[in-house]
């Protein structure tokens, strides 16, 4: 049939500009247009990568030199923890390592990374209609796909514009095509349109964030002087990590950005936590973070950003359908869970690259009805596996810091054996194969289901016996880091320790009658905190 694009991709920010510069490589001569309906791209929430998705923006996409140049290294997570507002700075708790990470992960900036993919994909050859809106799609299978626009508020008509160019043409207009897809974020098009959106309420989490400048820095002369241990323990630079203060049903993430602007932003589950009152939102969230004692130190001078406050309710949601024969979502489209340990950019590397495949396949003339139909069953479990794995009720524990601890490193550890090792190794090959996919993702699941529950029961026990928090004082803990190889097996060793200890100590809570929780041991956070109940076991 005579189609006016082989595919229309709606969304032009990371993954559209990544699935349409995919299909360009794969089949050079498949004519691609991008819809985009901003003027300019805004600032997300997460800007620091994983090894995952590092590897796919290095190894994939090819874009080393540029994230070089344009944003920061990334020296891994860090997680502080404190158990009064009052607390010394020095007697908080900090887990992380103590050298440079192995891997190459970034922090970036989301409005310049989106914007220089759209480039590289414009250059490739794709047109670009923008600022443009659409008003209607129709969905028809291999009949065809049909969309309708608005570009630039304009009427009247217009033609495509020019390959690898902004169509400067303003008006109404459409665009049929064999193939078309839904990369609008958390706007889901397709998923809200075709009625298969789903907000995920097991986990009701919102976020706040912002940028500040002004913000200390982490490795200062001043610093040193003051706290010569501090300084000395850590061989790399705390501030190019992603640092992270913790409270019960609450974390805050504190993310450099080149030129100094600092992204900080809380997440909260409404269960357990209410975000303070006061006039407005970055005021209430400095205010928040000024309630940590790492906090406190950082931020006591910083200035909240004017115009850059954002915040979302409701963050997790999926599709329970992601694709059928002429069209798929990738990204943020098809589904989000929770910005800790920034998972997001994972999914749109592993959904951007899968069907920007199999769509190239299907142009080429091959049939590719098992690989839509694979793409359906296998996302849906991947987001499952994905969300009971790591964050299903993960609130209730989080600002305990020896539980914590114990979930960063068997977390860290299952992700790089599971899925760190398989895409640096053969990354063409692993980036088709999503997460907790075959009888080993179901096996790894099982494992991180099991941990991950008892951390929780753990967490709910210590809460109503007055214990959580009471080692969130005193100690340091910088280990070696994380690589992809057999030494994985001694921070993988180190989280089943720490498990065992915690259960040790679950045992004798056991004996003790509940009661609330005692002075000194509960989160700053806790004036604001909503009460929630608690069930436990043993």
């Amino acid at each position: 049939m005579n189609y006016d694009y082989d595919v229309v991709i709606i969304g032009g920010a990371f993954s559209g500009a990544a699935t349409a510069l995919m299909l360009k490589r794969k089949l050079p001569e498949a004519r691609v247009l991008i819809i985009e309906k901003t003027t300019a791209f805004d600032r997300k929430v997460g800007e620091s990568t994983t090894e995952v998705s590092s590897c796919y923006m290095t190894r994939i996409l090819g874009l080393t030199h540029y994230l070089g140049h344009h944003h920061l290294p990334k020296q891994g997570l860090r997680l502080w923890f404190s158990n009064r507002p009052d607390q010394p700075f020095i007697d908080c708790v900090e887990i992380g390592t103590r050298y440079q990470s192995r891997l190459p992960g970034f922090q970036v900036d989301r409005a310049k990374l989106d914007s220089h993919m759209l480039e590289l994909a414009c250059r490739s050859g794709c047109d670009l209609w923008r600022p443009a809106k659409v008003t209607s799609f129709e969905l028809n299978g291999a009949n065809g796909q049909k969309v309708s626009v608005v570009t630039n508020g304009g009427r009247g008509s217009a033609t495509p514009g020019k390959a690898g160019s902004q169509d400067p043409q303003s008006g109404e207009r459409t665009a049929t095509c064999r193939w078309i897809i839904d990369a609008t974020g958390r706007a889901a098009m397709f998923a809200r349109k075709l009625g298969h959106f789903r907000l995920n309420t097991e986990h009701p989490i919102n976020a706040v964030w912002a940028r500040f400048s002004g913000v200390k820095e982490w490795d200062s002369y001043e610093w040193r002087e003051r706290f010569p241990d501090y300084a000395n323990d850590c061989r790399t630079g705390r501030e190019w990590a992603t640092n992270h203060l913790f409270g019960r049903g609450w974390w805050v993430w504190i993310i450099p950005l080149q030129g100094g602007d600092v992204s900080a932003g809380i997440v909260y589950d409404s269960r357990i936590f209410k975000f303070p009152e006061g006039p407005s939102l970055g005021q209430r969230l400095h205010a928040h973070i000024l309630q940590h004692p790492v906090g406190r130190e950082i931020f006591g001078a910083a200035k909240v950003i004017e115009g850059d406050v954002h915040a979302l309710s409701a963050l997790p949601y999926y599709s329970e359908k992601v694709c059928d024969d002429g069209w798929a979502m990738v990204g943020d489209a098809a589904g989000f869970i929770d910005p800790l340990y920034s998972p997001g950019l994972d999914f749109c590397s592993y959904t951007s690259y899968y069907v920007a495949r199999f769509v190239a396949r299907s142009l080429a003339g091959e049939d590719v009805a098992e690989s839509v139909r694979h793409y359906n069953e296998q996302y849906p479990v991947a987001y499952r596996s994905w969300f009971e794995s790591l964050y299903k009720d993960k609130y209730f524990y989080m600002g305990d810091a020896e539980l914590m601890s114990t979930a960063l490193l068997l977390d860290v550890s299952s992700y790089y054996t599971g899925l760190v090792r398989a895409v640096y190794r053969d990354p063409e090959r692993e980036f088709l194969h999503l997460p907790f996919s075959g009888h080993g993702g179901k096996f790894v699941r099982k494992i991180m289901n099991f941990y991950s529950r008892r951390l929780t029961t753990i967490a709910n026990r210590r809460w109503a016996t007055g214990y959580y928090g009471r080692r969130n004082a005193g100690w340091r803990e910088l280990y070696d880091g994380f690589v992809p190889d057999a030494r994985l097996r001694k921070q993988f060793s180190r989280g089943l320790r720490r498990w065992l200890k915690c259960e040790i100590v679950n045992v004798a809570l056991m004996l003790r009658r509940p009661t609330t929780p005692a002075a000194g041991v509960v989160d700053p956070g806790t004036t604001s905190a909503a009460t929630a109940s608690t069930s436990f076991g043993s």
